[in-house]
């Protein structure tokens, strides 16, 4: 497996399209009610040090499946405020946990990064269980904040500490 930055038009295409797509993008949030961003957003975020994206492969192959993140990174705090992953081919299943954690060493190593906070839909149990494989400990909940299809959902609160990280491995 591979994490490739987003840069270049075609992987920040690609990115657009998955985060694009309704079964992805209604687990989302990236701020001011945007949930699909459009790959000119997509061009400015990995120009700023607010966010890491990556797209990742399966292993032995160049194939991008999947895209993954940190954002609201505070490198004087060392924090990240949402690490997020989106697996955009779905046979693939199984690589987003893996992606994530490798992003998540990524952080915690060159980065230099002490906690990164994640949170998913309560109903979104996937994604629960994604983090809790990561090594996420639930730390809250911020209720009636996330709306899916005019119904208001709770978010589940998550954090990881560097000294709590172990990589997932490659399988």
């Amino acid at each position: 497996m591979k994490l490739l930055p987003l840069d270049c038009p075609e992987l920040i295409e690609l990115a657009a399209n998955w985060l694009g797509q309704d079964d992805n993008y209604k687990w989302l949030d990236f701020g001011n009610g945007v949930q699909s961003p459009t790959p000119i957003s997509i061009k400015v975020m990995t120009q700023r040090d607010l966010h890491v994206l990556r797209a990742f492969t399966p292993n032995g192959s160049d194939l991008p499946i999947g895209v993954v993140g940190l954002s609201n990174v505070d490198r004087r705090f060392k924090t990240a405020s949402s690490m997020w992953a989106v697996l955009g081919r779905k046979r693939y299943g199984g690589y987003a946990p893996r992606a994530a954690s490798k992003l998540l060493t990524l952080g915690f190593t060159e980065l230099g990064l002490e906690s990164v906070g994640a949170w998913t839909v309560e109903i979104n149990v996937p994604a629960r269980r994604g983090l809790e494989r990561l090594g996420f400990q639930f730390i809250g909940r911020q209720r009636r904040c996330h709306w899916i299809d005019g119904r208001p959902y709770d978010r589940l609160l998550y954090d990881l500490l560097a000294t709590e990280h172990r990589e997932l491995p490659d399988a």
